[in-house]
């Protein structure tokens, strides 16, 4: 195969995250946003040492295996892979992932292990609690678009008005949003010109309280009277609450959400969110899992896993990335005392807060990156909660990890190749996998969750 030839194949599988193995005449390449099944045609890209990777051009066959679509903006939004799939073939397809990518380590340890599978999210359709939609056209210098980026674009958004992920209130507000400011002529933020007003709507929801906090995010490169705005978001028939409107501006020329400066344009600037009996204050960047009905079966996993901690009242635990400090605080009845750490100052405070809701005083909270922070703690764990970014644990912190010899942990990843590679270094250090369990946190995007607990032997 050479880079620019044309070649059609049928998508044997579909490995993590979203590469499609397609075998065709020609040999097999990788291509991203296949189905298995499915015939299609694709354009090579790359083509080196054997391998090669494509861009898919045309599906020539559906797959047998879809038999569903209820997104209208499926295949052009970039958001959702398998939404044309029941969802009991999605999770077959993850659960299969995940037994690729660990059985090469997995198959080094002598003792064997308990393989949970992969738990469905409660709710499939309408599950996300936070969503940040773009400003921005979908075609060059066309109207007003409102929502997610288009397949394969860094600049053209789609409006999203028919999003399944989300529920109707999400639908209702991105509508109402979007026809004000098509109303009024208002631009949007142009990323390579680095001029406009309108970057990004920002709205959460809470599954438990039905409180929801909007947040309009813009330059300052425009004035607008904003209370109009806010008129026109309280005057919606919601199943919710709107709590919450913020007017938040960023003239960062980085296309990222964030603030220089945020102003209440009602309301307050939190929302209250419950998880397994726990109350959790949520503020505009704070970070809570993006679907509550599946974190709570997600913390139950890594609950049952910890277990055996039951009782044992002096045990001391560590909660690293603790984030917000969630499964610290979901923990914190089998534990004499949870330490957290956390980089991001924000979600520390949160956690304070949280912990301070809950009364749960023998819950700490450090702020810092883990590597420098664990020199400093005086109290050494009994058991250790892994929880880190998608890239995994540090390697300089992972051998400071390794090096308390805690008899057993839990290691959570929402990213499976990070964690296949740090088990390596687990499995060396004299680890063993004892149970390895999923929740899919995230249904019709190739994404999931992982937990894993390990044990060793003194």
């Amino acid at each position: 195969m050479k880079k620019g030839q044309v070649v059609e194949g049928v998508v044997e599988r579909v490995d993590f995250p979203n590469k499609g193995i397609v075998t065709g005449e020609e040999g097999s390449l990788v291509v991203k946003n296949a189905l298995p099944g499915q015939r299609v045609s694709c354009r090579i890209q790359k083509a080196r040492k054997g391998k090669a990777e494509g861009r898919l051009l045309e599906v020539l066959k559906k797959s047998p295996l879809e038999t569903e679509n209820r997104c209208p903006h499926f295949g052009i939004c970039g958001g959702c892979v398998y939404i044309s799939l029941p969802y009991e073939e999605q999770l077959r397809i993850k659960e299969e992932q995940v037994k690729r990518l660990l059985a090469p380590v997995l198959g080094k340890q002598e003792s064997s292990y308990q393989y949970d599978g992969i738990k469905g999210s409660p709710e499939a359709y309408g599950y996300r609690n936070k969503m940040e939609f773009t400003f921005g056209d979908e075609v060059k210098d066309g109207p007003l678009a409102l929502g997610m980026h288009k397949r394969g674009s860094f600049y053209d958004i789609v409006t999203v008005d028919g999003c399944q992920i989300v529920d109707g209130d999400y639908r209702k507000i991105l509508c109402c949003v979007k026809e004000y400011f098509e109303e009024r002529k208002a631009g949007f933020y142009h990323r390579l010109r680095h001029e406009g007003y309108l970057r990004h709507l920002l709205v959460r929801k809470a599954a438990k309280t039905g409180q929801i906090l909007i947040a309009l995010v813009t330059t300052t490169q425009e004035m607008h009277d904003l209370q109009p705005f806010c008129e026109a978001l309280l005057g919606l028939s919601l199943d919710g609450k709107i709590v919450g409107i913020l007017h938040t501006e960023n003239d960062s020329v980085a296309d990222v959400v964030q603030s220089d400066r945020t102003e209440i344009l009602y309301g307050q600037d939190y929302f209250y969110e419950e998880l397994l009996g726990l109350k959790f204050r949520i503020s505009q960047f704070s970070f809570f899992q993006t679907n509550t009905y599946g974190a709570e079966e997600l913390y139950s996993l890594v609950r049952e896993y910890i277990g055996t901690l039951s009782g044992e009242r002096d045990k001391v635990v560590y909660d690293l990335y603790s984030g917000t400090g969630t499964i610290a605080q979901i923990v914190a009845d089998v534990a004499g005392k949870v330490i957290g750490v956390e980089i991001v100052e924000e979600a520390v405070e949160a956690a304070k807060e949280n912990a301070r809701l809950n009364g749960l005083d023998h819950c700490e909270f450090i702020c810092g990156d883990v590597l420098k922070v664990l020199d400093g703690i005086v109290e050494k764990p009994d058991f250790i909660i892994l929880d880190p970014p998608r890239d995994g644990v540090h390697p300089k912190a992972l051998r400071k990890i390794l090096a308390y010899q805690v008899q057993r942990l839990v290691y959570i990843s929402c990213k499976p190749t990070s964690l296949a590679r740090d088990l390596e270094a687990f499995l060396e250090y004299g680890y063993t996998v004892e149970r390895i369990g999923g929740v899919d946190q995230f249904p019709f995007t190739g994404n999931m969750e992982i937990v894993c607990c390990l044990s060793r032997i003194k």
